[in-house]
């Protein structure tokens, strides 16, 4: 629904605000940025750590003498205001932030401006999870899903990489892992990796046909085998407190979550992270600045900071991210870079979707 809506207005996007983005690609970049200050401010719409962000990109106002302002929204609710702002001459939104799989399902050269006006670099990152951001389109937050666990109880060497050291590790120590369903991704990175792994079925081809979801189902029998050794938590959340308060052992979770409780304290320090080689799904978020933006030489400016090295560096810093830039220090991160070779696309819609509710309905429900 969401892409034919965005798709549906195409041409009346076309013409809005192409002068402000010319205008921009014909100046220099000082230029820019002098423009950039004397309009003063700019609005983010990202859809999560508010609070956090905005103390984040304090540096920039520092720096530069321009106000961020980050509206509280969800991800799909900024998408709706992005859709229902797309015919009028100028919008609210200068900068949009999104899952960087969720834009392909939008016409990039008809909804935002090319980023040709930003200095030349060529170690920020513009494809990501098999999507190219045609010029339209960078990423500034790396993610990852991967399986949180307490070393005091298992030792790395013990770690569980297959379905079948799995199934193995859930009849040792029955009731000490536990996965989430619903509300957060990791939980179902964890079981969607775990049918590709046990199945031939082509996570990445979003067609669902009989055939395909016949052969999901088979790999149900795994899960059904063991359901009396693992545990459903209710939330990414909610697994990652249930091992660090020594309840579970092991949990699916996302890197950059994990790093982020560690950080504020809300969880054990002592807890660790790792991608097992049968891989689970990983990729981050991108920036883009739409046709109509109010501010668009700020936007340019917020968003040349923002993936630029020493942002990203500093991201690794404080949220446990990917960098996003090839300079960027990732000596924060989680996991070492010879793991994320394990890393794994999302399945795609509307395949994807298919298998969750399959999975809800043959699995969760027959517990």
């Amino acid at each position: 629904m969401l892409k034919t809506l965005i798709l549906s207005t195409t041409a009346l996007a076309l013409g809005v605000n192409v002068a402000a983005a010319a205008d921009l690609s014909d100046m220099s970049w000082d230029d820019i940025v002098t423009q950039a200050k004397s309009e003063g401010e700019l609005t983010w719409y990202v859809w999560y750590l508010e609070d956090d962000l905005r103390r984040f990109v304090k540096a920039f106002e520092d720096e530069y003498g321009i106000k961020v302002t980050i509206p509280e929204g969800t991800g799909d609710s900024n998408a709706e205001k992005l859709i229902a702002e797309r015919s009028r001459e100028t919008g609210d939104i200068d900068v949009f932030s999104w899952g960087y799989n969720n834009f392909e399902t939008v016409d990039l050269a008809a909804t935002f401006e090319p980023l040709e006006m930003l200095p030349e670099d060529n170690d920020r990152v513009s494809k990501l999870v098999g999507i190219d951001g045609q010029g339209y389109l960078l990423a500034f937050w790396g993610n990852q899903t991967g399986i949180a666990y307490d070393p005091a109880k298992v030792a790395e060497a013990d770690l569980p990489q297959t379905p079948e050291e799995l199934a193995a590790f859930w009849a040792a120590n029955p009731g000490k892992f536990g996965f989430n369903y619903e509300k957060g991704g990791s939980g179902p990175s964890f079981y969607l990796n775990t049918l590709r792994n046990l199945t031939d079925v082509d996570f990445t081809d979003g067609e669902v046909t009989d055939e395909k979801m016949a052969q999901v189902v088979e790999g149900f029998k795994f899960f059904n085998d063991n359901a009396e050794n693992y545990v459903i938590t209710a939330s990414n959340a909610d697994s990652i407190i249930r091992v660090s308060d020594g309840e579970l052992w092991m949990v699916p979770g996302w890197e950059d979550h994990l790093a982020g409780l560690q950080k504020r304290g809300e969880v054990r320090p002592e807890l660790k992270f790792y991608i097992p080689e049968m891989g689970m799904s990983g990729g981050g978020n991108g920036v883009a600045i739409p046709q109509n933006a109010p501010h668009p030489a700020a936007a340019a400016v917020f968003i040349n900071w923002l993936t630029s090295a020493e942002t990203q560096s500093k991201f690794n810093v404080d949220f446990g991210t990917a960098p996003m830039h090839a300079k960027a220090d990732d000596s924060h991160a989680l996991i070492s870079n010879d793991q994320r070779q394990f890393r794994q696309p999302w399945a795609v819609e509307p395949f994807r979707k298919a298998v969750e509710e399959s999975f809800i309905e043959n699995v969760i429900l027959e517990r």
